[in-house]
């Protein structure tokens, strides 16, 4: 083999050897972006089922919450029929009309004080089933903004 025939070669086989580099090199590069562009996609489904885990939390929170308040206004019907049978009673066992007025009258306080007690038991109910079912979501909300302006503030 002569001097320029080991030249050539020797030019080649670097040539050869810089362009497996820059191909390895761009191999690695892209290997990178494409393990950063899922690791975006993990994080964008990572966020995604946040936020849906947030917003069926508040619904469980919510449907309970109805609940009680039926159980509550169910129980508050059956107190104003035991409270009607009970002034029915009161009523039959009038003898003048003066007894009638006066159980009238006491019936009317009595019922306005319990409509009264009644109203703040459910606003509340209302206020704090309201507190309790937006938290999920106002935590996501909160956890967002920090998340996006974490980078603007850098």
């Amino acid at each position: 083999m002569t001097a320029t025939q080991k030249k050539a070669n020797a030019k080649a086989t670097e040539s050869i050897e810089a362009a497996m580099a820059a191909g390895k090199e761009t191999m690695e590069t892209a290997v990178k972006a494409g393990t950063e562009a899922f690791k975006g996609y993990e994080d964008a489904v990572a966020y995604g089922k946040a936020n849906v885990d947030a917003v069926m939390k508040s619904n469980a929170i919510f449907v309970k919450g109805v609940q009680d308040f039926n159980k509550v206004l169910f129980g508050l019907a059956q107190a104003s029929m035991e409270d009607s049978v009970a002034a029915s009673k009161q009523f039959l066992g009038c003898k003048t009309v003066q007894d009638a007025v006066e159980i009238q009258t006491a019936l009317a306080t009595s019922n306005y004080a319990k409509a009264l007690k009644d109203s703040g038991k459910i606003t509340d109910m209302s206020v704090k089933l309201a507190e309790e079912a937006g938290q999920p979501i106002a935590t996501r909300v909160n956890e967002t903004v920090e998340k996006f302006t974490k980078p603007v503030a850098a």
